[in-house]
Parts: C-alpha cells; sequence; structure tokens
C-alpha cells in the first residue's frame, strides 16, 4: 500500500469516529462539519477513477446509515443516554401543570393587560394567561371573569360594564 492509500483509509476511518460523535450529540457542529470534511477528502483521495469514487461514496453512506442505525437502536434500548429526551418528569409537587389542569381558573376574575379581539392576554393572580373573549371586543384596563375552559382555552366575559 503506497501512503495515499493509507491517508485515505486512515481519513475516511476519522470521518466515521466524528459522525458517530455527531449521532451521539446533539446539533450540527464541529464533529460532524470535520467528519464530512474528513470523508468527502478520503473519497477523493483513494478513488482513482470517477466510477471507483462513486462506489466509495455509495459504500460510505452505506456505512453512515449502518451508524446510524445503531445509534438508534442504543438510543432506544436505554444503552445510551440520549441528549435529546427530557428524563425528569415534571410534576404537580414542583409547580408544573398540563393544560387539562386550567379548570381551577374557572370563575376567576382578572385585568385585561391587552385588548380582546377577540383573542389577548389577562392578568390572574399575577400571572398572565393567553385568553380569548366571549366574541365581544374588550379594551385593555377591563376587568374579566374566565366563563368557561375548554382544554387549554380560557374563555372570558367582560364584567366592568
Amino acid at each position: 500500500m503506497d501512503s495515499l492509500t493509507i491517508m485515505g483509509i486512515i481519513l475516511l476511518a476519522a470521518g466515521f469516529i466524528l459522525a458517530g460523535i455527531e449521532m451521539v450529540l446533539p446539533g450540527f457542529s464541529i464533529p460532524g462539519i470535520a467528519g464530512i470534511i474528513c470523508l468527502v477528502a478520503g473519497v477523493f483521495v483513494l478513488a482513482d477513477t470517477v466510477t471507483e469514487g462513486i462506489l466509495i461514496t455509495i459504500a460510505v453512506l452505506a456505512v453512515l446509515g449502518i451508524l446510524l442505525a445503531a445509534a438508534l437502536l442504543l438510543f432506544s434500548k436505554g444503552f445510551l443516554h440520549s441528549p435529546l429526551v427530557l428524563e425528569e418528569e415534571q410534576t404537580r409537587t414542583e409547580g408544573y401543570l398540563s393544560s387539562s389542569d386550567l379548570e381551577y381558573l374557572l370563575g376567576k376574575q382578572g385585568k385585561a393587560r391587552t385588548d380582546l379581539r377577540p383573542a389577548g392576554v389577562v392578568q390572574i393572580d399575577e400571572v398572565n394567561f393567553d385568553v380569548l373573549s366571549e366574541g365581544d371586543y374588550i379594551s385593555a384596563g377591563s376587568e374579566v371573569k374566565i366563563i368557561k375552559v375548554e382544554g387549554s382555552k380560557l374563555i372570558v366575559r367582560n364584567i366592568s360594564e
């Protein structure tokens, strides 16, 4: 083997290693860019003809596909920690509320922070909520009351008149 072939193999190996690192870390950063550069350079160094370059590129893409499948398998089985998956629980005792927990606001009163035409913001107990009026225009500063909760939608009525 001559030195160009060895250098091409080293570039491909480095490219695969960097691509594997990029598959484990979120985002498109230095390992991904460097891996692409190494893989392209490795193909150019190893290929003597266009046909060889195409075949090497197909082989590189196949190996990258196998690497991706392996990474996804390891993430799904829990052998690798996925930086993209939230593992902490967001419980009510820690102050987190889901959209279905808005029933407690039914009947509460607050002040319109923005004009409601029909959507806007209302402040209730020092907390801002996105709301919808019953269909009427309600000016900012008006007192409103929550009359209906539909999932995450809060429907309000003007009570300052």
